[in-house]
């Protein structure tokens, strides 16, 4: 049975339906939202009235947790949890809690704890104060570790995390390399969560992996052969983004993300099925996060997915919204199996170029 959340965010707009999906995806059911005014205090990162009203909301319904939409420090989650008497998580923990669900290879549970632990040391030393202060002992799992051996002892597990993953990331590079004297090609999967990344993959391969409405159900990269356009190519799934995913996940995650920045195409897909607005917002989040990938915009094809939901006249608008019309974006259908051939196209002409 999920646990049971009150959601602390914007009272309106598609950052909501993000933000439930979100605690849906991590397993706590929103019970109750509570609007998140523009007044904020430092104590608590909320404003007085947003706090009056989640206490209200709180004592009245008795949530497991409170779920804050966005990043707290370590001081701002102990004076809410105090005056809430809830355990409050805020964006970055419940994104940590739906990786840790959905890791399922050794190497995606690593990247997942090394992400944990880069979360855990940016608040180290005030989550170490927090817990000298002795009214909550033990929080955030802290104890009485003072903050030099407590900060070094994170920094030791990281390495060890690094070292394994550095491991991998070289197992895989024999792999590329093996493949690249095969004389293959490599086109990589990229786009905002639950675009349909995996449900493309399993049309482009002829495979049955995982898919899902549910953010992030891809964590570990996987590597299939599957002819497209006039030859044979080896097609990699990879890890969904999502607004103001940090740095540091990103960094956590770059054995798997890197598979892209080798790749010779990267097929981006967007859900035509979002209203302009929220797909031109993820366009960006997904343009910024190839572009610290050092993945150059030449290797880039657009495939507008679920084109099957939307009419001829309303893709044209979502194309001329985000820019796309007259730069051969692909309308395709992953579920209904439509448009690879043009896909397939429109990859053998970036290929053409080099990748230039």
């Amino acid at each position: 049975m999920a646990k049971t959340a009150i959601l602390v965010t914007r009272p309106l707009g598609d950052g909501l339906d993000e933000a439930v999906s979100l605690c849906e995806a991590a397993g706590y059911s929103v019970v109750s939202t509570v609007p998140r005014g523009h007044a904020r205090r430092a104590k608590y990162g909320l404003g007085e009235g947003t706090v009056e009203r989640l206490e209200e909301a709180a004592g009245r319904l008795g949530p497991d947790v409170v779920v804050l939409d966005e990043l707290l420090r370590p001081s701002q989650n102990y004076n809410l949890a105090s005056r809430i008497h809830t355990e409050i998580l805020d964006r970055e923990a419940v994104i940590l809690e739906i990786f840790a669900r959905r890791a399922t290879s050794d190497e995606a549970r690593l990247q997942v704890r090394l992400a944990q632990m880069r979360y855990e040391m940016s608040r180290a030393r005030e989550s170490v104060r927090l817990a000298k202060m002795g009214e909550q002992p033990g929080f955030m799992g802290i104890g009485k570790f003072g903050v030099d051996v407590y900060y070094d002892d994170i920094r030791h597990r990281m390495e060890s995390v690094r070292a394994r993953l550095r491991a991998a990331a070289r197992r895989r590079e024999l792999h590329r390399r093996s493949r690249e004297r095969l004389g293959l090609r490599t086109v990589s999967l990229a786009g905002y969560t639950s675009a349909g990344k995996t449900t493309l993959f399993n049309a482009l391969t002829g495979e049955d992996r995982q898919r899902g409405e549910e953010p992030f159900t891809t964590l570990s990269t996987t590597v299939r052969r599957a002819g497209i356009g006039g030859a044979e190519r080896l097609v990699s799934d990879t890890v969904g983004f999502i607004t103001e995913l940090p740095a540091y996940m990103i960094e956590a995650f770059k054995s798997t993300l890197e598979e892209m920045t080798h790749a010779d195409a990267i097929i981006l897909v967007i859900d035509a099925s979002d209203p302009a607005e929220l797909a031109a917002s993820k366009l960006s989040t997904c343009r910024r996060t190839l572009g610290e990938l050092d993945v150059q915009p030449a290797r880039v094809v657009v495939a507008l997915n679920k084109a099957d939901l939307v009419g001829d006249a309303e893709l044209a608008a979502l194309e001329a919204a985000l820019g796309l019309d007259g730069t051969g974006a692909v309308r395709v259908s992953a579920l209904a199996r439509e448009g690879l051939d043009g896909l397939g196209r429109a990859l053998d002409a970036v290929m053409g170029r080099g990748g230039e």
